[in-house]
C-alpha cells in the first residue's frame, strides 16, 4: 500500500505547523490518518516513527537557536522515559484507545486556542522532584496515546508561567523525542517487529514530513510566530477527535 499524494501533503501541512511550535505533529498525523481511514493499530505505530524524525529536526533547530534549558529539561526526561516505556506496552481495546486519542485531541485544540500567556518566572519553576512526578505522567500519556507528550507539556510550561512560549518549545522537542523513542520501543516488546509499518508506507510519509517539519522549526524558531496556525490546526484536531469520538455518526 502506498500513500496517496493528498495524505502525503496534509501529513506534511500537520509537520509544518507542529514544528513551528517545537512540537512534531503526533496528534496531528493521529487526526490525519484516522480521517484517511487507518484502524488505531496501524496510526499508534506510524504516528511514533513520524514523531521520531520530526521531533529530532525541531530539536535541532530550537535548541540550536538558544532556547534550550538543560535544568528544566533533565528531570522531565529522566522520569518520562520508563513511564513512556511502560505506557507503551500497555495493549488498549481498539474503542477505547480511539476514545482516550479523541480526548488527546481536544486537549490539544483547547491549548492551540488559549488566548493571553502569562509572564514566565523562573521562581514559578518546581524543583526537580516537582519537575519529575510531572515527567512521570505526561510520559505515562504520551505511551498510552503513541504521541511524545508534548501536548500536554507545552501549554503546561507556558500557562503555569514557567518558561516563555519559545522556550517550552525548547523544552518540548527533545521531550517528545525521548518519549517517541521509548512508546515505540514500548510497541516493539509488546508486540514484535510486526508492528512498525512497511517501507512502502512510511517511506514516503518520512520524507514529506522530514521536509516540511525542518522548514516548519526553522520559522518557528527564528523567524515567526506561531499564533496563527494554532487556530487552524485547532480546527482540524476538533473535527478528527468528533469522528475518534462517534460524535460525527
Amino acid at each position: 500500500m502506498e500513500p496517496s499524494t493528498w495524505l502525503l501533503a496534509a501529513l506534511a501541512a500537520v509537520a509544518f505547523l507542529y514544528a513551528g511550535v517545537g512540537h512534531a505533529g503526533a496528534s496531528g498525523y493521529i487526526a490525519v490518518l484516522a480521517l484517511a481511514g487507518f484502524s488505531a493499530a496501524e496510526i499508534r505505530p506510524l504516528a511514533l516513527v513520524l514523531n521520531v524524525l520530526v521531533a529530532g529536526l525541531a530539536s535541532w533547530q530550537f535548541i540550536g537557536a538558544g532556547h534550550f534549558r538543560r535544568a528544566v529539561f533533565l528531570p522531565l526526561a529522566l522520569a518520562s522515559v520508563p513511564a513512556a516505556l511502560v505506557g507503551g506496552m500497555v495493549a488498549l481495546p481498539g474503542p477505547l484507545l480511539q476514545r482516550l486519542i479523541g480526548v488527546v485531541l481536544l486537549l490539544s485544540a483547547w491549548r492551540l486556542l488559549r488566548p493571553a500567556l502569562p509572564e514566565p518566572s523562573a521562581g514559578a519553576v518546581p524543583g526537580p522532584l516537582g519537575l519529575g512526578l510531572t515527567g512521570g505522567l505526561l510520559g505515562l500519556l504520551a505511551g498510552l496515546t503513541g504521541t511524545g507528550g508534548g501536548i500536554f507539556l507545552t501549554p503546561l510550561l507556558i500557562l503555569r508561567g514557567w518558561l516563555a512560549p519559545r522556550q517550552a518549545a525548547a523544552i518540548s522537542a527533545p521531550f517528545i523525542l525521548v518519549n517517541s523513542l521509548a512508546g515505540l520501543t514500548g510497541l516493539l516488546i509488546a508486540r514484535g517487529p510486526a508492528a512498525l509499518p512497511s517501507l512502502a508506507l512510511v517511506g514516503p510519509m518520512a520524507l514529506a514530513v522530514a521536509l516540511a517539519g525542518a522548514l516548519g522549526a526553522y520559522g518557528g524558531s527564528r523567524r515567526f510566530s506561531p499564533l496563527w496556525i494554532r487556530r487552524l490546526l485547532a480546527l482540524v484536531l476538533v473535527v478528527a477527535s468528533g469522528k475518534l469520538l462517534g460524535l460525527g455518526g
